[in-house]
């Protein structure tokens, strides 16, 4: 027997005969074991330790005992070091969470975990996961179902390196804490381990372990409110399982554990953990004050002794380890000598099914490569884990590694494809599982949903939506005809105008194209920018029934600054001083003195900087001072010095990466960028872009709210990080938007109770405003986004797409009519104009005019911007003309409309420039989707109405021009998916004096009906 026994086994300690006591007299009967694999010594009472002898509820049971030994002192010393050790290992409890589903088993958690957090001295949470870089999530909560309170979470943090845990104070306020250095949001599989001290105690304290090693601890935090019993049936745990999954991570494992110390909990995730340090202290302090020096010498001395025999006996084993291996050779030896030479190959050395060729070199022979699906040396072979390596099978389809090979299972639902199986790496990036979307609202039913409702399908899915156009109800109620605009005996609408049916089912009339009015009463507009060449006879005075006061130019503002009743844009004399337009320094504001105290080309009367020139006339805040004279240019109460966002307004001065770029102006408010460059002008700077966009909406994954589903807008109505495309319950009420036990009748409005009193099928919180944005659903051009309702441009982004060039200036915008009009002045090299109001599915009109007949070149509108690379142009040329820059390759421009996609590797600059001047493809750059076959240019002084109709989910595109009343172009439907939404905007090069009047955008993701020829031929393949 040694005499010192092993680290950690308290049964030898009490068996040893170094330390067993005199015989005492027969001891009572030892109390029930707890739950513990070491049971506590007859002697102990496991209640909270005292660090003095007189106090300890160890000692009645021990002093008698020991009171006759030699040195008591040592003895009562170790007694109190074997009460703590199994003391502490006592009452453990450990509940696997991924398991817990049902509401049962959730109240029985529930209790359990309520009165360890009363009673017990440690509550540990234990998990195994994986998450991609950056990205985070709750990982375990205790939530109230009724009012969603937060009794216990952790989250972690991906993207700033922490894990977040919150709980429910005593005073009813929630408290956050922050655990740093915690590198759990980077791809690879980690243990986290949360340890929770002291719960009941009036200052508990919180641990972080990650992967055997602490990360970051905090105490002395305020104290946890108590869970009352009452609520305990209404608890619910949740997990981050799901959530993660979706991320592309995954929960291995996710344990509590209830009780127990450092020690037990680290045998469960394989931790090296020490004991408690608090038990540990309490056990030092007690020797220290209890022993006297001799004696802690002699334990100190003992304890050496008993680490340098563990050494001795590994030295021994290994000693017998390589005389046996000794005594072998040697035996081996003999045998050569006096028998034939045995086959190095029987029985073969090598893997199962590995060839074995024997050879001269040591060690005799040599084993072929390892079968397919296995690596090696040919005499050890493992298995390659393809699913691992090579990722063959489709998203959300399980791959299964098989010992050689792999397969994948059938495909996810609604998804439909082929099962794939092989061996190697090779064959599994080769042969990946492909599943294709299939298309429910194609099946003949609609879907499922009503006959005469909208199936629009998406990817791996479908949502049944609302009634087609004449029709009322839903989807629970059905979908009934509507009243339509024609009875027998009378048509409400003008001869000239068409029917318009509202979200709620009433009919309105608006005026046809070269047509303008209410819609009842219609007169001819020429300039076709909404108002009639004469007033008409309304009964609701509507201004659309007002005199044009300029018939033959475009003016949907109707500016008039004189009030002559000629419009400024055909006035000659439009601020009435007696000074012409073309001479007059404030064509807006009379001054007869033509006074200009600076050197820009506006005069004091209306220069909004009098003594500094500034021909840009900007005014960021709208105060009247122009930014180069104002001091606080964006009015938020910092001067430009001070101020880290100078023209945004934001007085919190919020500045995250410390760049000196505040947040709210910040292109990456995550990464330093001082210089805040932004090559591609998507508004991401060049050193957060990543340019993967998986979904095609303009959007890069890192920052997109659905990154498999295109939502270019990104609507989030209740701003829970998911966008209302791939959230089933867009306003987070309790009631999904489509499927039982909704639909819900507010779908972005809460409305728990669904209250419907008119039972027409529509909540009454969104009766007539049904995105709650205070503008009604008829006035409204976008009824489901909160975001967006009027067209607006007076917010837009210059890009110049030939940055380089200098044959020509940049274009000059000017927007009227509070951004429902804009005009170019200058003869420009090509540029844009762009909204920064994106979209998914838009209907976008205009009129187009221009205003001059000095020049004969482009001008257009564009759509589905992206990126300064990446956007759809409708284009139109006057005349034929090849570029004056043969330089990189000569470019030859048609006259008639043209509708390009822009994909260019290279963005702006000479390249990208000679590809839109030249009608047709250029590789790499341009692609030409539709050119009218008239060849018919522009005309000058001559107004045209264009009509886009564009539905990014399902790629369909179509154009049309009107001439006054008449359709002179219709590019039919086109399918493209190059880019599936974005924003807005127009589009000139080298042409001036351009009109865009009257523009109009409006939300519209219904599919039109044209397209259903071309939905089987995109499930073919064919298009």
């Amino acid at each position: 027997m040694p005499l010192v026994p092993e680290a950690g086994d308290a049964s030898k300690v009490i068996g040893s005969s170094l330390f067993q006591p005199p015989p005492p007299s027969p001891p009572a009967a030892p109390p029930t074991p707890a739950r513990s694999s070491v049971p506590p010594p007859p002697f102990c009472s496991c209640s909270p330790p005292s660090l003095f002898p007189s106090q300890s509820p160890c000692l009645p049971g021990v002093v008698n005992r020991l009171s006759g030994m030699e040195k008591p002192e040592l003895w009562v010393a170790l007694a109190l070091l074997l009460c703590s050790y199994t003391c502490g290992s006592q009452d453990l409890q450990v509940i696997d969470l991924l398991t817990v589903s049902e509401s049962r088993q959730m109240a029985a958690v529930a209790e359990k975990v309520r009165t360890a957090l009363l009673t017990a001295g440690d509550i540990y949470l234990l998990s195994t996961f994986r998450l991609p870089p950056k990205q985070g999530g709750v990982l375990f909560g205790l939530y109230s179902r009724q009012d969603n309170t937060r009794w216990l979470e952790a989250s972690v943090v991906g993207k700033i390196n922490k894990v977040l845990v919150r709980y429910q104070r005593e005073d009813g306020k929630v408290h956050a804490v922050n655990l740093q250095q915690a590198g759990l949001a980077d791809g690879r599989t980690h243990t986290a381990l949360l340890r929770l001290r002291g719960p009941s105690r009036p200052s508990p304290g919180l641990q972080l372990y990650v992967d055997c090693k602490l990360g970051d601890q905090h105490a002395g935090l305020p104290a946890l409110a108590p869970i009352p019993p009452a609520e305990v049936s209404g608890l619910e745990i949740r997990t981050g399982q799901k959530a993660y999954l979706r991320m592309q991570g995954f929960v291995e494992s996710m344990k509590i554990i209830l009780g127990g110390s450092m020690a037990r909990v680290g045998a469960l995730s394989e931790c090296p953990f020490q004991g408690d340090e608090s038990i540990h202290n309490a056990v030092t302090s007690a020797l220290q004050s209890i022993l006297g020096e001799q004696t802690k010498a002699l334990v100190t001395q003992l304890t050496l002794f008993n680490q340098i025999l563990v050494e001795l006996r590994d030295d021994i084993r290994d000693q017998v380890k390589e005389m046996s291996l000794i005594r072998n050779t040697i035996m081996e030896c003999q045998v050569c000598g006096f028998h034939e030479q045995r086959s190095h190959c029987s029985p073969s050395p090598c893997f199962r099914g590995v060839d074995c060729m024997e050879v001269y070199e040591y060690p005799g022979y040599r084993c072929g490569p390892c079968p397919p699906g296995l690596r090696g040396n040919g005499t050890h072979c493992e298995d390659i884990d393809e699913c691992a390596h090579a990722d063959p099978c489709f998203l959300g389809s399980s791959c299964i590694n098989t010992m050689p090979g792999f397969h994948c299972e059938a495909c996810p639902q609604g998804y439909k494809g082929t099962r794939v199986s092989g061996v190697g790496i090779d064959y599994a990036r080769a042969s990946k599982q492909v599943c294709s979307d299939i298309d429910e609202c194609n099946d003949g039913n609609n879907g499922g949903c009503d006959p005469n409702s909208i199936c629009t399908n998406t990817v791996g899915s479908f949502k049944c939506g609302p009634c087609r156009l004449g029709f009322l109800g839903n989807q629970s109620q059905g979908c009934t005809p509507a009243r339509t605009c024609h009875s027998p005996a009378h048509s409400p609408c003008h001869i000239h105008a068409h029917c318009l049916f509202e979200r709620n089912g009433a009919v309105s009339c608006q005026c046809n194209v070269g047509w303008a009015g209410n819609g009842n009463v219609c007169g001819p507009d020429t300039d076709i920018d909404g108002y009639p060449d004469q007033a008409l006879p309304c009964m609701d005075n509507n201004k659309h029934c007002k005199q044009d006061n300029c018939l033959l130019t475009p003016n949907s503002g109707q500016e008039d600054a004189d009030n002559d009743g000629v419009g400024d844009q055909c006035d000659d004399d439009a601020d009435g001083d007696g000074i012409k337009n073309v001479e007059d320094n404030c064509r807006l504001f009379p001054n007869k003195d033509q006074q200009n105290s600076d050197t820009d080309s506006f005069g004091d009367a209306c220069d909004n900087c009098p003594n500094v020139p500034n021909n840009d006339q900007k005014d960021t805040d709208g105060n009247g001072e122009g930014d180069a004279c104002d001091n606080d240019v964006d009015g938020d109460g910092i001067p430009n010095g001070l101020d880290n966002c100078p023209k945004v307004p934001n007085p919190l001065q919020t500045d995250r990466d410390e760049d000196g770029v505040g947040d709210t102006c910040d292109s990456c408010p995550e990464m330093s960028n001082p210089t805040q460059t932004d090559a591609d002008s998507d508004l991401v700077g060049d050193v957060c872009d990543t340019n993967e966009d998986s979904d095609g909406d303009g959007h890069q994954d890192t920052k997109d709210n659905c990154p498999q589903l295109p939502n270019s807008s990104q609507l989030d109505s209740d701003n829970d990080g998911l966008g209302d495309e791939c959230d089933s319950d867009d306003d987070n009420d309790g009631v999904p938007d489509y499927v039982p036990p909704g639909p819900d009748n507010c779908r972005l409005v809460p409305n728990p109770n669904q209250k419907d009193s008119d039972g027409n099928g529509v909540g009454d919180v969104c009766e007539d405003d049904f995105d709650n944005d205070a503008v009604v659903d008829p006035l409204d051009v976008c009824p489901e986004s909160a975001e967006v309702t009027l067209t607006d441009f007076r917010a837009y982004q210059t890009v110049i797409l030939d940055p380089e060039g200098d044959a020509q200036i940049d274009p000059n915008w000017v927007v009227l009519n509070q951004g429902m009009e804009i005009v170019q002045t200058m003869n420009s090299d090509p540029g844009l104009a762009v909204g920064y109001t994106a979209f998914n599915g838009v209907d976008f009109e205009g009129t187009f005019h221009v205003n001059t007949v000095t020049d004969d070149d482009y001008a257009g509108f564009l759509f589905s911007y992206q990126d300064s690379g990446r956007f759809y142009v409708v284009m139109w040329k006057q005349t034929e003309q090849t570029y004056w820059q043969a330089t990189p390759f000569r470019a030859v421009a048609q006259p008639g409309l043209q509708l390009k996609a822009v994909t260019s590797i290279s963005g702006p600059g000479e390249h990208l420039r000679n590809a839109l001047w030249h009608t047709g493809h250029t590789p790499d750059q341009v692609r030409l989707l539709w050119t009218d076959p008239r060849n018919v240019g522009w005309r000058d002084k001559t107004s045209y109405r264009w009509r886009l109709l564009h539905r990014p989910q399902v790629g369909y595109i179509r154009v049309k021009l009107y001439e006054g009343p008449q359709l002179v172009a219709d590019s039919g439907v086109i399918i493209d998916t190059s880019m599936r939404g974005g924003r807005l905007g127009v589009f000139c090069f080298s042409q001036e004096n351009i009109i865009w009047s009257n523009l109009q955008y409006r939300c519209n993701d219904t599919v039109p009906e044209d397209f259903e020829p071309f939905r089987r031929q995109l499930l073919q393949g064919r298009v």
